[in-house]
């Protein structure tokens, strides 16, 4: 948009958490980014267009938001660190002044989040905690459909298991799940030494497109009680997998069969739209309570 950004460097960085009195640590996920050419390279592969609204969950110091604001329209940056919450607004304004006003930071917990102020966001672009990363995409693509996509940078074997096709043992409930609102794929690799502290491992990128799920006359809710079933003893046979789920094993194969699912296939080698089949034919889809979620 033809605005620039002062970006935030490694010793920009460290000054502004000692003068915060902020010492981050592994153990709680703070993992500040300390590399521009990173933070450009995100913006870059999220592919936003000027007049969008970017969602960015845990901005930290600031290191992505000030890339963001210079592209887009505006950034509503979700923050739960009341420090880190309040020191951004000024960070941008010190360091982007002609787009400062672009920015309104809210401070609340990612996953309580049910709506925003202002214009309704259209993008996700965030460095998430590793520990939360699955959780906080699914929660925020559920609950705010405005989403059209997202690009997120998370840890390097979460990433996988989030853009997994069906086949390989890094499938399982992530991609699945991920898979009933769009696309996921990865979107490449990030080493360890643009993050201040270095993590004890790699990170990856993955890009997501929205698209509308699959036909089925079963919820995402019921859709998802057959995932996680599933995949809770991925080892066994979906007939067995899905007993508890049905009610029994031969309630678990005949609804199997029904939805054209051989019973002695595992989870891993189902798409999304083979677990809106198998839904359909579910207990509490029939109107029959299964005794258990």
């Amino acid at each position: 948009m033809g605005e620039t950004s002062r970006l935030l460097g490694p010793a920009e960085v460290r000054a502004l958490a000692g003068r915060l009195g902020i010492r981050p640590t592994k153990t709680l996920g703070q993992n500040f980014v300390i590399d521009a050419n990173t933070v450009r390279r995100i913006v870059r592969s999220a592919g936003l267009a000027a007049d969008d609204v970017v969602l960015e969950v845990g901005p930290g110091l600031g290191s992505l938001t000030l890339a963001l604001v210079a592209e887009v329209r505006r950034v509503v940056a979700v923050e739960i660190d009341a420090v880190l919450a309040a020191e951004l607004p000024a960070t941008v304004a010190a360091r982007a002044p002609g787009v400062a006003d672009r920015l309104e930071v809210v401070r609340a917990d990612a996953m309580k989040v049910t709506d925003l102020p202002g214009p309704a966001p259209t993008a996700l672009v965030a460095n998430l905690p590793y520990n939360v990363a699955v959780p906080v995409v699914l929660h925020l693509l559920a609950t705010l459909p405005s989403l059209r996509s997202a690009l997120v940078m998370v840890q390097a074997e979460v990433a996988d298991r989030m853009a997994a096709p069906p086949g390989g043992k890094v499938y399982g409930v992530p991609s699945v799940k991920l898979a009933w609102f769009g696309e996921a794929r990865r979107a490449g690799a990030v080493g360890r030494a643009v993050f201040w502290p270095a993590p004890n491992v790699d990170s990856g990128l993955v890009a997501f497109t929205r698209r509308e799920p699959p036909p089925t006359g079963a919820t995402r809710e019921q859709v998802f009680a057959v995932v996680d079933a599933a995949f809770a003893q991925r080892r066994k046979t979906l007939r067995a997998a899905l007993a508890g789920w049905a009610g029994s094993a031969p309630a678990a194969e005949e609804a199997l069969r029904a939805a054209g699912v051989d019973p002695r296939a595992r989870g891993e080698a189902l798409d999304v739209a083979a677990f809106a089949r198998i839904a359909e034919y579910g207990p509490s889809v029939r109107g029959v309570d299964p005794g258990a979620r």
